[in-house]
């Protein structure tokens, strides 16, 4: 067995890390945090990383680019585990299995803090006393439930103040969506009692519900209201209508999650089924990157802690697939989400519960099956794109890696180029780039020329440095990589004259003969090639021309980003040196313990200033003034 041997950097960290919970952050040689963990005693789990004894392919894959290693102590293993999530989201690192969209899943809210609630959408879950149910796996089938439970709940959604004095209602209360407290058809007691009926519902405690609206039906045929009766008759047959699309698993009210992945090499599903009321309700998969070389148990683990931190609902038992790791630990998080109440985590082994746990393994494996057919699909699509590109411009290979470059100035100011790289027709985003213009400084003409000229030159450049030294250093082989790779296709964005520019830097760097290039023209989309007065104009149904705009609008998008960033960060520079007594160290300071956030320092408490360095309590007060 080889002998593993960690720096002396990395000795020296491991022989002084505390016997304490805490979370730790793993580096590479560019400073970038490829992992974070937690451990409940810092010294000896991170110090199991670097063990001889160690197997598992993903720990020795870590291992050989871990260079530093930061650590932060917490009071408990809860603070940890909860600090690991943060960590991760913030930062996404390479080696962490991560849910790979970070798209917001749409809930139904309740404005409970309000006297007069309104019920609405929303993407975004706040602490501010509303109450949320979800998520939902599309916009439109929270729309559907909403309209149909207002058939059922009549609620507000207008902006009125509600005094209950108005003159009349709006045309709502007429056709039965609300029950005008407005006017006091109801008072504030009696429209949260029809609000909370349908929170109830949505929690999938329904039987209850229909069964007293049923009653109080019939009460009011037998003494005659019709008209209520009518109401009551109309409220009843939407609940039904809801109801009839829920499966029944159990008989007995029980509030369930029953989550299984599937695997397949690099790519992995979550599905999730929601049982409320011993109802299904709902279903979801979610899907995970980082997962290759993970057990089963780490997978499910690191699901749980990132679902269920933006979870709106905490059922009291979680049916898994497979035992997960620090079980209990996560019980006890899991019940401090849930304000208290015991949360239970299973692993059934027969009975229904079991079959419950099939049932969503097979769907995961049927969602990952069916996405993986589209991304086939899409493939094809791209493969396409590629011959049809590779035809139209009569290039030697296929186009299989192609850059793009372009340039985005404000007035002549923070001028900076952007390169993305497609393969294959995805996009590479690790291999993008942008460069700060450093040699063109017009302000009044800002030159796009001289700024295309420095960015590819300084691209062409770093090629040959990179081609002089063939051997890769160790770690340094995907920053070294992305330089000597040439692309089959070089996209700048502009006509002819940026053409031109392209073609003279190609013939300083002797590239012109090995590195295809054209211009690529905003107004029409046309194509120009050196040395041919004619464009080619892409069919404008083809893929080619597909995968041409999205290469452009990639290399564009990365562009403006990169100047606003660059922007934003001269703003709050400049603000900040504007502050007497502030100079360039403690501007630096700031800007680094508050992550360059200039609201973030401008609603700093003074304390929380006085513990930057070389701020002192007066310069916290002066800063508190300016800002």
């Amino acid at each position: 067995m080889e002998i593993f041997t960690p720096t002396e950097h990395i000795q020296a960290i491991l022989k002084n890390l505390p016997h304490r919970p805490g979370c730790y952050l793993m580096k590479d040689d560019t400073g970038t945090i490829i992992y974070v963990g937690k451990a409940i005693d810092l010294r000896n789990r991170v110090r199991s990383y670097f063990d001889n004894n160690v197997i598992d392919p993903k720990t020795l894959r870590l291992r050989e680019h871990i260079v530093d290693i930061e650590f932060i102590v917490l009071p408990s293993e809860i603070a940890a585990l909860h600090t690991e999530y943060q960590l991760i989201q913030k930062h996404k690192p390479r080696y962490n299995i991560r849910l790979k969209d970070d798209k917001a899943y749409p809930y139904i809210v309740v404005r409970w803090q309000n006297d007069f609630p309104r019920v609405e959408m929303t993407r975004r879950m706040e602490q501010d006393g509303s109450r949320y149910f979800g998520p939902y796996t599309s916009a439109w089938a929270v729309r559907e439930t909403l309209d149909a439970l207002r058939r059922a709940f009549p609620f507000l959604t207008c902006d009125r103040d509600i005094t209950g004095k108005d003159s009349r209602a709006c045309i709502y209360y007429d056709i039965k969506l609300c029950n005008a407290p407005c006017i006091g058809v109801v008072n504030r007691e009696e429209y949260r009692a029809g609000l909370q009926n349908l929170m109830d519902f949505l929690s999938g405690h329904s039987t209850g519900i229909i069964e007293v609206t049923r009653q109080k039906m019939m009460q009011a045929s037998e003494d005659l209201n019709f008209e209520r009766a009518a109401a009551l008759r109309d409220q009843l047959q939407a609940m039904e209508r809801i109801v009839q699309r829920q499966k029944v698993i159990f008989p007995v009210d029980v509030d369930q999650d029953v989550i299984a992945f599937a695997q397949e090499k690099n790519d992995a599903c979550v599905q999730v089924m929601f049982i409320r009321g011993g109802r299904l309700i709902g279903r979801d998969y979610f899907l995970l990157e980082g997962a290759e070389d993970s057990n089963d148990s780490e997978v499910l683990r690191t699901f749980l802690m990132q679902y269920y931190e933006e979870a709106a609902f905490v059922p009291p038992e979680v049916l898994l697939a497979h035992e997960v790791e620090e079980a209990k630990l996560i019980e006890q998080w899991l019940r401090d989400k849930r304000g208290g109440k015991k949360v239970s985590i299973t692993v059934p082994h027969r009975g229904n519960k079991h079959e419950l746990i099939k049932i969503a393994h097979d769907n995961a494996q049927e969602t990952l099956a069916m996405l993986k057919a589209q991304w086939a699909s899409d493939t094809n699509k791209q493969t396409q794109a590629i011959d049809e590109l590779q035809q139209a411009l009569n290039l030697p290979n296929p186009p299989n890696r192609i850059e793009c470059f372009d340039i985005s100035t404000l007035q002549g100011t923070h001028t900076v180029a952007s390169r993305v790289v497609f393969v294959k027709g995805v996009p590479r985003k690790n291999e993008y780039r942008k460069f700060n213009i450093r040699s063109v400084t017009e302000v009044l003409e800002p030159n796009d020329f001289a700024s295309m000229r420095e960015a590819l030159t300084r691209r062409f450049q770093r090629y040959a440095e990179a081609m002089q030294n063939p051997i890769l250093a160790p770690g340094k082989k995907d920053q070294d990589e992305t330089w000597r790779l040439l692309p089959d296709l070089l996209i700048i964005d502009g006509g002819k004259g940026q053409l031109g520019i392209a073609v003279e830097v190609l013939k300083e760097f002797h590239l012109l003969d090995q590195v295809p290039v054209v211009g690529l023209a905003k107004q029409l989309e046309e194509l120009f090639q050196p040395g041919q007065s004619l464009s080619v104009m892409l069919p404008r149904r083809s893929e080619a021309l597909y995968m041409v705009q999205r290469v452009r609008d990639e290399a564009h998008r990365f562009a403006i980003t990169a100047n606003r960033t660059l922007r934003a960060k001269a703003g709050i520079t400049s603000r900040l040196e504007s502050i007497k007594g502030i100079g360039p160290a403690k501007r630096k300071a700031l800007l680094k313990a508050f992550d360059r956030d200039i609201d973030a320092i401008k609603n700093a408490s003074i304390d929380d200033l006085v513990k930057v360095p070389g701020i002192t309590r007066q310069i916290a007060e002066i800063i508190k003034a300016e800002l």
